[in-house]
Parts: structure tokens; C-alpha cells; sequence
């Protein structure tokens, strides 16, 4: 049937194919909250200056 260094290449590949899969679920999940901060930093910084502007006029 198998001989043993192909049953060793099958479980090399999924090893990797596995690794592989829960790099990209990390880097996906890492990049939504990264790229998530970096929008709430944003409308913070606009939402003070409207805030400072406002205060500027009066």
C-alpha cells in the first residue's frame, strides 16, 4: 500500500497545510483589529478637531 516515506510526505503536508491555515486565521484576525484601532484612532483625532474648531469660534 503506503511505503513509510510516503506516508511521512503525507504527514509533512498536512503538517504544513494545517500551519498554514491557522497563519492565515491569525494574520486575518490581526489585521481586522489592527486595521480596526486604526479607524477608531482616526474619528477620534476628527471628532477633536471639530471639538477644537467649535471652541476656536466662539
Amino acid at each position: 500500500m503506503f511505503e513509510f516515506h510516503q506516508y511521512l510526505g503525507f504527514l509533512m503536508f498536512l503538517a504544513i497545510l494545517t500551519i498554514g491555515f491557522w497563519l492565515m486565521i491569525f494574520l486575518v484576525g490581526f489585521v481586522h483589529y489592527w486595521a480596526g484601532g486604526a479607524i477608531m484612532e482616526l474619528i477620534k483625532e476628527i471628532k477633536q478637531k471639530k471639538q477644537a474648531e467649535k471652541e476656536a469660534l466662539k
